[in-house]
């Protein structure tokens, strides 16, 4: 298996196959709208609209899972982004990244790269909530809030996860690098 062997469904509940994007770069996030990180919609979004042309396709994920801080419909997040943060990239359904219900290619993603620490000043306030939700946090792979990134390169591997600390013009110079 693959990243191309994966479906997902849009905003639109339309299925996407990620064959589409064979030979792109792709940065992949799990996403909300009322969350301390939701700032860096704009970040995303200036990235995609100096790389797109090169290559670059982000795709959104909004995830309620954490703290219930994507509680809309995917219509309203829709608009919630458009309207505030003039998005433009590919936004998918709201989907679980952990648990039961965990979306196919977010279960991928966290096979291919697993959780490393939360870097920066900003990661040690993340360290207690981790904790809280999940003793061993440490120790897996899972998705520990709301905006971790995976980039994947145009040959489909998942090169490097980036936890919500990391913002998305310190993710720059990798995506140029891999353009």
């Amino acid at each position: 298996m693959n990243i191309y062997d994966l479906k997902a469904k849009n905003g639109k509940g339309e299925e996407v196959s990620f064959e589409q994007y064979k030979g792109k770069v792709l940065l992949i996030v799990n996403t909300a709208t009322g969350c301390g990180f939701t700032p860096q919609y704009e970040g995303l979004e200036n990235m995609y609209k100096k790389y797109h042309e090169k290559g670059l396709e982000i795709l959104d994920f909004p995830c309620n899972q954490f703290g219930n801080q994507a509680p809309g419909s995917d219509e309203e997040i829709h608009e919630f982004c458009t309207l505030k943060y003039n998005t433009t990239f590919g936004q998918f359904a709201k989907v679980d990244v952990n648990g039961e219900n965990e979306s196919e290619v977010w279960k991928y993603l966290k096979s291919q790269k697993g959780f490393e620490g939360f870097p920066g000043l900003k990661g040690k306030v993340l360290i207690p909530i981790a904790k809280a939700m999940d003793k061993d946090y440490k120790n897996n792979s899972n998705i520990k809030w709301n905006f971790t990134k995976f980039l994947v390169d145009r040959e489909g591997n998942v090169v490097e996860r980036f936890e919500p600390t990391v913002e998305p013009k310190d993710i720059e110079k990798k995506v140029e690098e891999l353009l």
